[in-house]
């Protein structure tokens, strides 16, 4: 038996032997036989590889070693309880909804499977998702309107008093409607691009600045039929029924191109690629509803996002 295998038994029985001095008066007290009471401290022992008790006239003692242990003993059984009641409170009592906000890229794919998971924990609580862009995300973060935002990590400068856990990193794509002339030419595809609409991020989302730099990296200085939107279902919609490129992170159309409705245009947006993930306050402790939504949302990732 190995120090991993100590239970809750072994310390709650060692913690009223202790307290009682006697193997008799604890196994009374928790309604348990005398000789499963000394069949769980030899277990214990032999993890520990010490003696904790020894015999003291007609009664029991703590060893040295007894002693130093039952100190940490009781601070374990104290902690477990506590998280134990915690746990119980809040799922007794009314707890506000958790309010989380989502970027596009994680609106589509991840979320939906997180939530699928967190509704089969039954944890009771109510789940509020608001879209945007991702500096209006933050901002209502910052003040409290919402307790979470799953999505691309922000500049530096938006990050103060906020923290962030790296899930997975995403890039920016191409995408165009199944068919499209573009997906045909041999031809560079820059060099027609002008040719097509082309739906942009606005100036305030997250990956403008990405899109920015790519475009202007392949010589690309302006597009006269440039439409700017973060509106997911307007893309989808106009892509489908048209000719237009559309650079959107990948996480957006990732449903559509695996279903053949999108599809990507073959340009490398490697060095496009960012961190996508969790980001709270850290002026505050997540709920327990809170928290395991994120421990969702982690599965949700870790499954449906391919390894780097």
């Amino acid at each position: 038996m190995s120090q991993s295998q100590i239970k809750f038994r072994h310390l709650t029985t060692f913690v009223e032997v202790a307290r009682q001095k006697s193997v008799v008066k604890a196994a009374g007290i928790l309604s348990v036989s005398q000789p499963a009471i000394t069949k769980t401290i030899r277990e214990l022992e032999d993890a520990l590889g010490v003696s904790v008790f020894e015999r003291d006239g007609r009664g029991i003692r703590l060893t040295r070693y007894g002693d130093v242990f039952l100190r940490h003993a009781g601070a374990a059984l104290t902690a477990l309880r506590q998280g134990m009641d915690s746990v119980s409170q809040e799922l007794l009592n009314a707890v506000p909804p958790v309010r989380v906000g989502a970027l596009p890229t994680v609106s589509t794919r991840i979320m939906p499977h997180a939530m699928s998971l967190f509704l089969a924990e039954k944890t009771g609580s109510q789940v509020k998702i608001v879209t945007g862009e991702n500096a209006v995300l933050m901002e209502q973060l910052r003040v409290g309107e919402l307790d979470l935002v799953v999505g691309r990590l922000a500049a530096p400068e938006k990050m103060s008093g906020l923290s962030f856990e790296h899930l997975y990193s995403e890039q920016v794509v191409f995408v165009v409607r199944a068919g499209h002339p573009l997906l045909e030419r041999k031809a560079s595809i820059f060099e027609n691009m002008a040719d097509f609409p082309v739906l942009m991020p606005t100036r305030g989302s997250i990956i403008r600045p990405f899109v920015e730099q790519f475009l202007i990296a392949n010589g690309i200085g302006g597009l006269p039929k440039r439409i700017e939107t973060v509106s997911s279902a307007f893309g989808r919609a106009f892509v489908r029924s048209s000719d237009a490129i559309w650079i959107i992170s990948a996480g957006v159309v990732a449903t559509d191109i695996e279903d053949g409705i999108l599809a990507t245009l073959p340009i490398d947006t490697r060095e496009t690629r960012g961190p996508v993930g969790l980001t709270l306050r850290t002026d505050t402790s997540p709920s327990t509803p809170l928290t395991i939504l994120m421990q969702t949302i982690r599965q949700a990732a870790a499954e449906l996002t391919p390894a780097p």
